[in-house]
């Protein structure tokens, strides 16, 4: 997916309204979900966490992390965690859009921020945090038929996605907001998921 058609099928649908429980005592937190154009086709910069972790050890996971009292705002937030965890310079990105805020498990509501980056030089990334940054081609994240869906009852939801690509498997939040993604830039193949149960 080139850069201009992401942008024109991102603007050209509403969000989808989803539909969630109000939920009290979240910490604010944000994300970027960056897309870094290479051969006229646009990637997703994804990060492994860290094996030490204590949330989401060792999973893969966007650019974040939780809103401190002196960030402006929930994007100075994801913009400055992006800069602290790959070394990604605020001055490189360009914010598209935002998706709705996104619950977790482990008690924080993520802002997940769209935006296109064009660094000028390398990811660092921030080695207590962050065990590899890697891409992922958009389009390979955004076909709901490749997107596996485990039915449960739990928490706010009644589904987790998971999205195998090559060797890796995104699942939880990440996987949850790149299908809500997926979902807006694609309404009409909002049905489609391969079960992983009954």
């Amino acid at each position: 997916m080139t850069r201009d058609e992401f942008l024109h099928r991102f603007q050209l649908h509403p969000a989808p309204l989803v539909k969630r429980p109000l939920m009290k005592r979240l910490r604010p937190a944000a994300v970027l979900i960056a897309l870094l154009e290479r051969d006229k086709e646009l990637h997703v910069v994804l990060t492994q966490r860290s094996a030490q972790l204590r949330h989401h050890a060792g999973q893969i996971s966007f650019p974040g992390g939780r809103q401190e009292p002196h960030d402006r705002d929930l994007y100075d937030t994801a913009v400055r965690e992006a800069q602290e965890e790959i070394g990604l310079n605020p001055n490189d990105i360009q914010l598209v859009g935002q998706l709705q805020d996104y619950p977790v498990i482990s008690n924080f509501l993520i802002r997940p921020y769209v935006v296109l980056i064009n660094p000028r030089a390398p990811f660092v990334r921030e080695q207590r945090e962050v065990a590899e940054i890697f891409t992922v081609p958009l389009r390979e994240v955004l076909h709901q038929h490749k997107h596996y869906v485990y039915r449960l009852r739990r928490f706010v939801y009644d589904q987790v996605y998971f999205i195998p690509y090559q060797q890796r498997n995104i699942w939880g939040a990440t996987a949850g907001i790149l299908r809500e993604l997926a979902d807006h830039v694609y309404p009409e193949r909002q049905l489609l998921y391969r079960p992983l149960n009954d």
